[in-house]
């Protein structure tokens, strides 16, 4: 049995899915799509759980559901895609952008924080805030474009961090793709 059909049987036995097993479900039945659409949209701060996407991405690969470097391309191609569009919207509406923004609390400490790593590290910082401190990221890529940093020096270190992001997490969901439920948790939580 193949893990989509394993996912549908699943998803039949719990009556409230949750927003992870509804997303692993969309995954099954539409694919690269959902993997394109849900990281593009997480780099323009939507809090859609898209490491879930891409581990659901990798393990329906290892499963011969998907094709591994199409689930890669897709995910990174909808990364990169979001990414350039944050900064092109900090870049068009600059300082009054994030002046709106500021005016929530947590958006005004994040926004704090990706002033200060470009201003501290630049093209560095938005390298670190594709992967390594992730829901930094489009928050970087505002501040980037508000700054007015070079698109081509903001696009060198975006496709390289990004790159990073998107193969580690469907490589583990390739990798452990049969541990899907408890994979998903365990990176959730860190």
């Amino acid at each position: 049995m193949r893990l989509s059909e394993i996912w549908k049987l699943r998803s039949r036995r719990s009556e409230i899915p949750s927003m992870i097993d509804a997303l692993f479900g969309y995954v099954s039945l539409y694919g690269l799509p959902v993997i394109a659409v849900a990281a593009y949209f997480s780099c323009l701060a939507v809090p859609i759980p898209t490491f879930a996407v891409m581990l659901a991405g990798g393990a329906f690969a290892a499963s011969g559901d998907l094709v591994l470097w199409q689930v890669i391309a897709a995910a990174y191609v909808g990364a990169t895609l979001g990414d350039q569009t944050g900064f092109q919207i900090g870049r068009l509406g600059g300082a009054s952008v994030i002046a709106v923004l500021k005016r929530n609390n947590a958006r005004a400490k994040l926004i704090e924080h990706a002033q200060n790593s470009i201003r501290e590290w630049g093209g560095v910082g938005v390298f670190f805030s594709t992967w390594l401190f992730a829901p930094l990221g489009p928050w970087v890529n505002l501040v980037a474009g508000a700054v007015r940093m070079s698109w081509l020096r903001f696009t060198a270190w975006d496709i390289a961090g990004e790159a990073i992001w998107v193969t580690l997490y469907v490589s583990l969901g390739f990798l452990f793709g049969e541990r899907l439920p408890e994979l998903t948790e365990l990176v959730g939580d860190l």
